[in-house]
């Protein structure tokens, strides 16, 4: 008989403390040793994690109102503007903003950054931050200019509000170039002297469900340490790229937005970076839970790092000016080896994200279920699948390097 499992089955079990969870790596064991059925009768949870620079990230802060009142027009936390044109006390801080000081333009090798995602963790690790804003003044809003300290803990509200989350698969980028090139994905040598990527493999949330038949709007998960919520499918969410035949795509296809409270989370699950010859970003650790509906998911959740492939890039021509080249594919088990082909080459590789924290998330999230700390919610839509008709737009190439006439 077909092995069939419901959310609030498998809820009921978390809340007697019966569910039996384990993570997405010790999951491949024991399909190895049991078989798909097996597996899909004893397993209830399977637990993800990846931990690595997100650079589509950033936090909504609530400042409460000064007496007299202030509209603010610009704001800086730790001098570092954040977008002011919500209301009156709101801001949104990017991960990415770099501050005036440091026109973001010439970050030069062996600069440090200090960023939004610095500004992030740095109010998370309840540090004393300097708020700085200025004003036109209004009847209502009569005050011009305010400087004074704060901590999170001062602020009315701070949501973590991240619109690109969690690639469901990336590039491992090269430089077939002859000069060193500093990009997002690292320092990359020329002529394929290192090959950089990014992702948790088989640990990472989406790769073990590939068609999003449990992860979509709504559904619970870990997010800088503390639990937050899949708000709606991430920009450049791309889902219907080609895929090998156990589903896995071979490219970036799915991305996640999310949202949690920032006062819950942790410092080690939120970690502002310095990248240099490119600038400012965050680390950020995410978790998410999949429950063994059925054996179906069994399958996607025992995938294994030699079965996941991605796509070879070469960031000085290919990437920069979307010159597709052919390089091929490689697996992440040789990428986490140290060492790949490419075109004849023995390239040595260098990660971006970190697999042991990606591990430790996983673990996390398997005791806070198991304690019944953390539930599974269903999601209340799903997110665009493989089969969505959906188009990855860019600007059109006439408009490149012009007025593209938006206003």
């Amino acid at each position: 008989m077909a092995v069939k499992k419901t959310y609030e089955e498998i809820n009921e079990k978390i809340r007697r403390g019966k569910a039996v969870v384990v993570t997405a790596e010790e999951m491949i064991g024991i399909v190895e040793e049991k078989g798909y059925t097996k597996a899909a009768e004893e397993v209830d949870v399977v637990t993800t994690g990846t931990f690595g620079p997100m650079c589509s990230s950033g936090a909504f802060l609530n400042f409460g109102h000064s007496n007299p009142r202030i509209r603010m027009k610009r704001v800086w936390l730790n001098g570092v503007e954040a977008y002011s044109g919500i209301a009156a006390v709101d801001a949104y801080i990017g991960a990415t903003q770099l501050p005036e000081n440091d026109p973001e333009n010439k970050v030069y090798p062996g600069k440090f950054v200090y960023g939004g995602g610095h500004v992030i963790h740095d109010l998370v690790a309840r540090k004393m931050i300097r708020l700085e804003a200025v004003s036109y003044g209004t009847d209502c809003y009569p005050r011009k200019k305010i400087e004074t300290m704060i901590t999170l803990d001062d602020l009315n509200e701070a949501y973590l509000y991240n619109p690109r989350n969690a690639y469901q698969n990336y590039n491992c980028a090269v430089n077939l170039g002859n000069r060193t090139i500093y990009t997002y994905m690292g320092i990359l040598k020329p002529n394929l002297g290192n090959a950089s990527y990014s992702s948790a493999g088989q640990l990472s949330p989406l790769l073990n469900d590939p068609y999003y038949r449990t992860i979509g709007i709504g559904t619970r998960i870990f997010l800088g340490g503390g639990i937050g919520y899949v708000a709606w499918y991430g920009t450049q969410h791309h889902p219907n790229v080609p895929r090998a035949e156990n589903g896995v795509p071979l490219g970036g296809a799915g991305t996640l937005a999310v949202i949690g409270d920032l006062k819950q989370m942790s410092p080690e699950w939120l970690v502002g970076a310095s990248f240099i010859g490119y600038g400012a970003s965050m680390y950020v650790g995410l978790g998410i839970p999949i429950p063994i509906l059925d054996e179906e998911m069994v399958r996607y959740t025992a995938v294994k790092d030699e079965e996941i492939l991605c796509p070879v890039v070469d960031y000085s021509e290919g990437y920069p000016y979307c010159k597709p080249i052919d390089l091929g594919y490689v697996n992440y088990r040789d990428l986490k080896s140290g060492k790949v082909t490419i075109r004849g080459k023995e390239v040595p590789t260098t990660p971006m994200s970190s697999y042991p924290r990606a591990r430790k998330i996983a673990e996390i999230l398997k005791e806070w279920i198991k304690s019944g700390r953390f539930e599974l919610t269903q999601p209340v839509a799903p997110l665009p699948s493989a089969d969505a008709d959906i188009v990855f737009h860019s600007l059109p190439e006439r408009n490149v390097n012009g007025y593209n006439g938006l206003r």
